[in-house]
């Protein structure tokens, strides 16, 4: 029973669910049908709404496209308005407010972009024209207006504000003198270390005068006039460099001109230039380069070629003298302001590197270093052709007197001269010795005492033009006393060493005693009494002044006596006339020849006299006590003419 109930219960679910299912069938045709309706009936709605959808949607595009065009005649507008005040304000110049003209002109310079850029509007390509037109006379304004007010605040520097912006060590004297000549002993030579002097240019243009011109030189690059602004600003400031270096005392001098000079004139022009060369570099072209720097910030290539321009005739025109004188003819004396001329362009070079940089000053750089290296050669050769002449000199004129020998004077104070230029000759040696020897200081040793020889050579020649040879040994006694005397009072003593001053002291004693044995060795035979007594005999003790043999003697006391006087009269006479200028010298010679002199003739005196002293006329033969002898030999090498008063 319970299994036929379950299958029953079964059977009426499965019924219950497909009517279920059934139902629900119907239900979805039903709602497929309805949704199919509504699918048709939207599809018409939508057909109907396109029109008005395409309406909405121009309309929003022209609002869009309205809006645009508002905008951009806003924009249009306000760039007229830009244009009118624009050109309200360069119609009034740039005198009256120089920054809102500049605002003005960058103003114009925009809206010329502008309305290239927006070619379409109907009327730009007048509006273009007429701003350019206004930019055009604006620029043309700014370019006067550079030029006068660069003018106008450009003036020559005076020299007294020049030269006080340099340090003591470096200021010259009013009137800028050069070498005064190496015979006289001076020297303008100032010492070395100057390469490191910092001087502080003076302000050529008023610093607050400098950021308006970077303006206007900037307006002018920006609208292609840089060529414009180039040739205002180097004919301007070029004419004011020029003249400053005139107000100075600048001068241009050609080659000719140099030859024709006359040697001291030339000395003094050669030591302006010097100081010209200083002050220039260190002071005007230093100060030029801070001005270009300052008005020509930021425009780098425009910066360097306006220097270059504005200081290249002035510096040609400084070079060009000293090219002149490294060209001119060549001559001992000139050795020592040609390393003068070396010794500044030495000093300046690093400078003139700094200054002159970049391409546009090339030429102003390698002038600058051609003729410091031509100096330098010029200097060397002229160093070797006084050698050269010191060995050669042939004056035939003896010094009549036996003094020192002008050729003597000239080449110590040369070489004395010399030691002032120890670092810069040294310098000459390594640059253009050949065989590569680089110690300089041995170098400068070999040559300083190569040139001693040379001189003690020709002075040997020349001592063989004087007849007497007494007066050939005091001569050479003088010169060679003259040069040891100079070298130990100089830096020459610690080059050369003691034992060379020894040495050469020891030549002044022998020309001395050669001096003293030929001058005096004969007049001493007239005193020699163990001749006199053999020749007299026994007889020089008598008593009997009657007596033939008396007689005889007497007679050859007499001779010995006359003849001693003459010879003595002779040798004051010449000698007075000779000179020894060293006092020291000269008071020793004189006490050895007294030493020689005075003791014999006492003795012979003292021993004969009492023969002649009692006969008649007997001052005719005896003239002199020693005291006269002693008195007199004061005369001698005092140099004294023959018609002065003697003793």
């Amino acid at each position: 029973m319970g299994v036929p109930q379950a299958l029953d219960t079964l059977t009426e679910r499965a019924s219950f669910l497909r009517e279920s299912i059934q139902k629900s069938q119907t239900n979805t045709e039903s709602m497929v049908s309805i949704l199919g309706s509504f699918d048709h009936r939207l599809s018409a709605l939508e057909s109907a709404m396109r029109p008005t959808q395409v309406r909405t949607h121009a309309f929003h595009k022209a609002h869009e496209s309205i809006g645009k065009a508002l905008t951009a005649a806003d924009v249009i507008l306000g760039h007229f308005d830009l244009s009118r005040r624009a050109e309200a304000k360069i119609l009034r110049g740039p005198g009256e407010n120089l920054e809102s003209y500049l605002e003005a002109v960058d103003q114009l310079r925009n809206n010329v972009q502008f309305f290239i850029s927006n070619k379409g509007f109907k009327s730009s390509d007048g509006v273009l024209n007429r701003t350019n037109t206004l930019l055009a006379k604006a620029i043309l304004m700014l370019e006067e207006e550079f030029k006068q007010s660069l003018s106008s605040y450009s003036k020559p520097m005076e020299p007294d504000r020049l030269i006080l912006c340099l340090p003591d060590s470096l200021q010259p004297s009013s009137e800028m003198p050069g070498h005064q000549g190496v015979s006289s002993g001076k020297s303008e030579h100032q010492g070395r270390g100057l390469e490191n002097v910092v001087c502080t240019p003076p302000a050529l243009i008023p610093p607050r005068i400098l950021p308006s011109l970077h303006g206007l030189a900037q307006e002018m690059v920006q609208a292609g006039r840089s060529q414009e602004c180039l040739k205002i600003y180097r004919e301007t400031r070029g004419q004011v460099l020029e003249l400053s270096l005139q107000k100075l005392g600048v001068e241009k001098f050609g080659k000719e001109d140099v030859q024709k000079m006359p040697w001291e004139t030339l000395e003094a022009k050669i030591g302006g230039w010097i100081h010209y060369m200083r002050i220039a570099v260190k002071l005007l072209f230093a100060g030029e380069r801070k001005v270009c720097d300052k008005i020509f910030e930021g425009m780098d290539s425009l910066r360097d070629q306006c220097f270059a321009e504005v200081s290249a005739n002035s510096l040609f025109m400084l070079l060009s003298f000293g090219e002149a004188i490294a060209e001119s003819k060549r001559s001992p004396e000139r050795l020592f302001v040609l390393l003068d001329m070396c010794e500044i362009m030495r000093e300046l070079q690093s400078e003139i590197e700094i200054l002159f940089e970049g391409k546009a000053c090339l030429e102003m750089r390698e002038s600058a270093l051609s003729l410091t290296k031509h100096l330098a050669q010029t200097a060397q050769e002229t160093f070797a052709d006084f050698e050269e002449a010191v060995e050669k000199d042939a004056a035939k004129t003896a010094v009549q007197d036996g003094t020192v020998h002008p050729l003597t004077s000239y080449v110590i104070n040369y070489v004395k001269f010399l030691f002032d230029y120890q670092s810069t000759l040294k310098q000459l040696f390594l640059e253009f010795e050949d065989n590569g020897d680089r110690e300089t200081n041995s170098k400068f040793v070999s040559v300083t005492m190569r040139i001693m020889q040379v001189l003690q050579e020709n002075l040997e020649g020349k001592s063989k033009q004087y007849k007497d040879p007494a007066l050939s040994h005091l001569f050479l006694m003088n010169n060679i006393n003259y040069i040891v005397r100079s070298v130990r009072k100089s830096e020459a003593k610690d080059l050369l060493g003691d034992d060379w001053v020894q040495r050469h002291r020891r030549i002044v004693q022998k020309h001395a005693q050669q001096y003293q044995r030929i001058s005096w060795s004969k007049i001493l035979q007239c005193l020699n009494s163990q001749t006199l007594a053999s020749s007299i005999g026994s007889s020089v003790s008598s008593s009997d002044g009657g007596s033939s043999n008396s007689g005889a003697s007497k007679a050859v006391v007499k001779e010995r006596f006359r003849s001693f006087n003459m010879q003595f009269e002779e040798l004051h006479q010449r000698q007075s006339q000779w000179t020894v200028p060293e006092a020291e010298l000269r008071d020793t010679l004189k006490l050895k020849v007294a030493e020689i002199l005075i003791p014999a003739y006492r003795s012979f005196y003292k021993r004969f006299s009492p023969m002649i002293d009692s006969g008649k006329n007997h001052q005719r033969y005896i003239r002199y006590t020693a005291d006269d002898l002693e008195r007199i030999l004061n005369d001698f090498f005092e140099g004294k003419s023959l018609n002065e008063p003697r003793h």
